[in-house]
């Protein structure tokens, strides 16, 4: 057996009951207490860890059990879970939901169950009482490989509207106590952008904020008894193998021995770019990349780097400022003419098309690296799990390559509308012949949704550029992120570094 770690899953009945909330809450109210609070989301989300580290003042880490695997799961939370006094694990939707409507796959229960850990089920208890514990009933029941220890009732309307959720509670059942609640409070409520929660930025949401929810939690939950139910979880399952690396971004290898930093590898990290996953960043640190981070929207030159990563994010949001900003557009056009590897995901994706078409019609000049336009939607163009096997050697490594990942989109690449090219901004290098123009552009990704089957040709290939709409994560195969920073090695090589 692992280490003892005294963990609580936070899951909710469904989505939009105030998890995150709850969980930030909770969080912030033990750190106020000396507490060192380890913080956990179960799925592929990127903005509800945000909010986490906001509240603590460190990193959440995603814990997927489709995308990442059992051993990758327990091994990634033992690792950052270690030295703690307490971890929360957020789930996703409602307890049970997950990758199919038949099975736990890839579902808070499914995480629970790994971790062998209980659960606080938070309830959205508004224009409710009795009722809470028929619901509160099937929950606790539909599976007893779950735990369901605990009950948070949320947008709670007074003091004594959650005395009545406690009596009806503990005259059902007194081993699934209600521990408290959570007052509603539109006021101090987190803004929400698409599916979920806006990111957690400090220009959005001041320090205040965090301090309310916590001295609400602080006022309105029984920490004492959370914390008592955290401290009865059994030691942690063992881990087939170590496939995550090690805590505080320590560089591990593959066979146990420290690496070398072998390439410079760019980050884009800014308002616009910024859903990474930080096991995958880690993964990067542990196969030898030095990870450095500049800013599409304010930076004027690349720093001296052997690769770039253009992550996910709301480059919609800031396409005017992007667009601004030719001389990094000319800069990243000039890499990838010289030969640069350059990786990109979903919103890094749109950043290295011709343009982005926001929703009031204006096209905003980008990279035009990939020759299409990406063009926002009313309406999401996809969600959900994929599993992608790459189709042609790239920089990622060789043909089979298999890794796992999600879709989250409201837009789609259409063909470029004409439009007069951009005159140089004074302060870019000249461009290379091979700059001048979009690539020739190959579907390198053979992509199978999760739910359906269906495949589809994606990740657009030309040169050392690759570029996909797949979020990846990188525990489900170890071998990309190795890769990546072996194309980027070979790259520093190529340049005399």
């Amino acid at each position: 057996m692992g280490p003892a770690i005294p963990r609580l899953v936070v899951a909710g009945t469904a989505s939009g009951v105030g998890k995150t909330t709850t969980t930030v809450a909770i969080a912030r109210a033990l750190r106020a207490r000396g507490l060192r609070v380890a913080l956990f989301k179960c799925g592929p989300d990127y903005l509800d860890p945000t909010y986490h580290g906001r509240a603590v003042a460190g990193t959440s880490h995603n814990l997927d059990g489709w995308m990442m695997g059992r051993d990758a799961v327990l091994s990634t939370f033992a690792a950052e879970a270690a030295g703690a006094d307490v971890a929360l694990i957020e789930g996703v939707m409602g307890l049970f939901d997950g990758a199919s409507p038949t099975g736990e796959e890839g579902s808070t229960a499914e995480i629970a169950k790994w971790l062998e850990a209980p659960v606080a089920l938070v309830v959205d208890a508004s224009g409710m009482a009795r009722s809470v514990a028929a619901l509160v009933q099937g929950f606790a029941g539909f599976d007893p490989g779950v735990r369901v220890a605990a009950v948070v009732c949320n947008q709670v309307g007074s003091r004594g509207h959650l005395d009545i959720l406690r009596q009806a509670q503990a005259q059902a059942n007194r081993s699934t106590p209600v521990i408290g609640g959570l007052p509603r409070d539109e006021a101090q409520s987190f803004p929400e952008r698409h599916l979920g929660l806006r990111t957690a930025d400090e220009a959005a949401l001041p320090e205040a904020r965090f301090d309310h929810w916590g001295a609400q939690a602080e006022a309105w939950i029984g920490l004492d008894a959370l914390l008592e139910i955290a401290r009865s979880a059994p030691a942690l399952p063992q881990a087939a193998e170590a496939t995550a690396p090690a805590a505080g971004g320590a560089v591990i290898a593959a066979s146990g021995g420290a690496q070398q930093r072998r390439a410079r590898l760019g980050v884009a990290f800014d308002e616009a770019f910024h859903f990474y996953y930080a096991d995958n960043l880690r993964r990067l640190e542990a196969a030898g990349a030095e990870l450095v981070r500049f800013s599409p929207i304010r930076d004027a030159r690349l720093p001296e780097v052997d690769a770039l990563y253009l992550g996910g994010g709301y480059p919609e949001a800031h396409a005017e400022r992007l667009a601004e900003n030719a001389g990094l557009r000319a800069e990243i056009r000039a890499f990838a003419g010289r030969g640069g590897p350059i990786y990109a995901e979903c919103g890094g994706l749109m950043y290295l098309t011709e343009a982005i078409r926001t929703l009031d019609g204006r096209a905003h000049p980008m990279v035009g690296l990939v020759p299409a336009e990406a063009v926002m939607c009313e309406k999401l163009q996809a969600l959900g799990y994929v599993e992608v096997e790459t189709q042609a050697r790239t920089i990622l490594g060789g043909a089979g390559l298999r890794f796992r990942g999600h879709q989250f989109r409201y837009s789609e690449l259409r063909p470029a509308q004409p439009a007069s090219p951009e005159p140089p901004p004074a302060q870019a290098p000249p461009p290379s012949p091979a700059a001048q123009a979009p690539l020739p552009i190959e579907h390198a990704y053979s992509v199978r949704r999760r739910r359906g089957g269906q495949v589809a040709r994606e990740g657009y290939w030309a040169q050392r550029v690759l570029a996909s709409y797949v979020h990846a994560h990188w525990a489900s195969n170890p071998l990309v992120p190795e890769g990546l920073v072996a194309s980027a090695a070979a790259h520093r090589k190529e340049l005399g570094r």
